[in-house]
Protein backbone atom coordinates (compact mmCIF):
# COMPACT_ATOMS: atom_id res chain seq x y z
CA UNK A 1 0.00 0.00 0.00
CA UNK A 2 1.40 3.40 -0.88
CA UNK A 3 1.00 6.55 1.17
CA UNK A 4 -1.53 8.91 -0.41
CA UNK A 5 -0.48 12.42 -1.36
CA UNK A 6 2.89 14.02 -1.01
CA UNK A 7 4.69 12.82 2.12
CA UNK A 8 6.42 16.16 2.59
CA UNK A 9 3.06 17.93 2.71
CA UNK A 10 1.08 15.47 4.84
CA UNK A 11 3.76 14.69 7.45
CA UNK A 12 3.36 18.03 9.32
CA UNK A 13 -0.43 17.66 9.26
CA UNK A 14 -0.27 14.13 10.67
CA UNK A 15 2.10 15.38 13.38
CA UNK A 16 -0.36 18.10 14.36
CA UNK A 17 -3.53 16.01 14.37
CA UNK A 18 -1.78 12.99 15.89
CA UNK A 19 -0.51 14.88 18.92
CA UNK A 20 -2.03 13.45 22.12
CA UNK A 21 -3.37 16.82 23.31
CA UNK A 22 -4.92 17.56 19.93
CA UNK A 23 -6.65 14.18 19.84
CA UNK A 24 -8.11 14.66 23.33
CA UNK A 25 -9.24 18.23 22.67
CA UNK A 26 -10.89 17.33 19.35
CA UNK A 27 -12.75 14.43 20.97
CA UNK A 28 -13.85 16.59 23.92
CA UNK A 29 -15.08 19.37 21.62
CA UNK A 30 -16.96 16.82 19.49
CA UNK A 31 -19.59 16.71 22.26
CA UNK A 32 -20.38 20.44 22.15
CA UNK A 33 -18.63 23.83 22.42
CA UNK A 34 -16.80 24.41 25.68
CA UNK A 35 -15.04 27.11 27.59
CA UNK A 36 -11.31 27.00 28.29
CA UNK A 37 -11.59 25.82 31.89
CA UNK A 38 -14.13 23.14 30.95
CA UNK A 39 -11.62 21.74 28.46
CA UNK A 40 -8.80 21.97 31.00
CA UNK A 41 -10.81 20.02 33.58
CA UNK A 42 -11.57 17.26 31.07
CA UNK A 43 -8.05 16.93 29.67
CA UNK A 44 -6.18 15.45 32.61
CA UNK A 45 -2.61 16.58 33.23
CA UNK A 46 -2.51 19.32 30.57
CA UNK A 47 -0.94 22.57 31.68
CA UNK A 48 -2.63 25.89 31.02
CA UNK A 49 0.25 26.86 28.71
CA UNK A 50 0.01 23.63 26.68
CA UNK A 51 -3.77 23.93 26.37
CA UNK A 52 -3.41 27.53 25.19
CA UNK A 53 -0.75 26.57 22.63
CA UNK A 54 -2.75 23.60 21.36
CA UNK A 55 -5.97 25.59 21.02
CA UNK A 56 -4.13 28.37 19.16
CA UNK A 57 -2.65 25.84 16.76
CA UNK A 58 -6.03 24.21 16.16
CA UNK A 59 -7.58 27.62 15.58
CA UNK A 60 -4.76 28.59 13.19
CA UNK A 61 -5.26 25.37 11.22
CA UNK A 62 -9.01 25.93 10.98
CA UNK A 63 -10.03 22.94 13.12
CA UNK A 64 -11.34 24.95 16.09
CA UNK A 65 -13.16 28.28 16.21
CA UNK A 66 -12.90 30.66 19.14
CA UNK A 67 -15.82 32.92 20.05
CA UNK A 68 -15.54 35.76 22.55
CA UNK A 69 -18.64 36.70 24.50
CA UNK A 70 -17.80 40.30 25.39
CA UNK A 71 -21.34 41.02 26.60
CA UNK A 72 -20.95 38.54 29.48
CA UNK A 73 -19.73 39.74 32.85
CA UNK A 74 -16.93 38.83 33.02
CA UNK A 75 -16.34 38.25 29.30
CA UNK A 76 -15.60 34.64 28.36
CA UNK A 77 -14.40 32.58 25.42
CA UNK A 78 -15.90 29.43 23.95
CA UNK A 79 -14.23 26.92 21.62
CA UNK A 80 -16.01 24.71 19.10
CA UNK A 81 -15.05 22.46 16.22
CA UNK A 82 -15.30 23.92 12.75
CA UNK A 83 -16.75 21.91 9.87
CA UNK A 84 -13.18 20.81 9.07
CA UNK A 85 -12.62 19.81 12.69
CA UNK A 86 -15.83 17.76 12.63
CA UNK A 87 -14.43 15.69 9.73
CA UNK A 88 -11.61 14.57 12.04
CA UNK A 89 -13.90 13.16 14.75
CA UNK A 90 -14.81 9.83 13.08
CA UNK A 91 -11.21 8.87 12.22
CA UNK A 92 -10.06 9.75 15.75
CA UNK A 93 -12.85 7.71 17.35
CA UNK A 94 -11.93 4.79 15.07
CA UNK A 95 -8.30 5.07 16.16
CA UNK A 96 -9.35 5.16 19.84
CA UNK A 97 -11.53 2.07 19.34
CA UNK A 98 -8.64 0.25 17.68
CA UNK A 99 -6.31 1.18 20.56
CA UNK A 100 -8.85 0.03 23.16
CA UNK A 101 -9.39 -3.28 21.35
CA UNK A 102 -5.67 -3.95 21.00
CA UNK A 103 -4.02 -2.44 24.08
CA UNK A 104 -3.77 -5.78 25.94
CA UNK A 105 -2.10 -7.46 22.95
CA UNK A 106 0.27 -4.55 22.45
CA UNK A 107 1.16 -4.50 26.16
CA UNK A 108 1.79 -8.26 26.10
CA UNK A 109 4.01 -7.97 23.01
CA UNK A 110 5.97 -5.12 24.59
CA UNK A 111 6.44 -7.13 27.82
CA UNK A 112 7.76 -10.12 25.85
CA UNK A 113 10.19 -7.89 23.98
CA UNK A 114 11.59 -6.43 27.22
Amino acid sequence: MSVPGECARITPILSRVGDKWTVLIILILSEHPKRFNQIRREVEDISQRMLTMTLRGLERDGLVARKVYADKNPPWVEYRLTDLGQTLVAPLFALCEWAAENCDTIDANAARAS
